[in-house]
């Protein structure tokens, strides 16, 4: 897949989890995006919200960081719902850390969601 296949398919799996948490909208945030595979190369995406503005680079203004196996990241970018992406996090197949207020921020807006749902 080539880069400007993996930034198209970002883009889409911001706005489809935008569409669902409408709250998280307007939220200014860097986030380093890790798609690893099996080979030692380690594609790293920085994607700065609300753009949302995508580049490959290292993003270390990032607050936080989400780290995805690749094909993992493309079914739940293609077609992955907000309960899809909480269940791959509670499985382990998502990773993320960084910035603790963050991520309970984050974290909240999720649950509140959910709860709603």
């Amino acid at each position: 897949m080539s880069a400007a296949d993996t930034k198209t398919l970002i883009a889409h799996a911001v706005e489809r989890l935008r569409d669902e948490l409408p709250a998280l909208r307007k939220l200014q945030l860097v986030v380093r995006l890790e798609l690893y595979t099996h080979g030692r190369d380690v594609p790293i995406w920085r994607v700065e919200l609300p753009g949302p503005k995508i580049d490959r680079d290292p993003a270390a203004d990032s607050r936080i960081d989400v780290s995805v196996a690749r094909p993992r990241f493309n079914e739940l970018a293609t077609d992955g719902t907000l309960e899809d992406w909480a269940r791959a996090y509670a499985r382990g197949d998502v990773k993320v850390t960084g910035d603790r207020a963050v991520l309970a921020l984050l974290g909240n807006v999720i649950q509140r969601r959910r709860a709603r749902v």
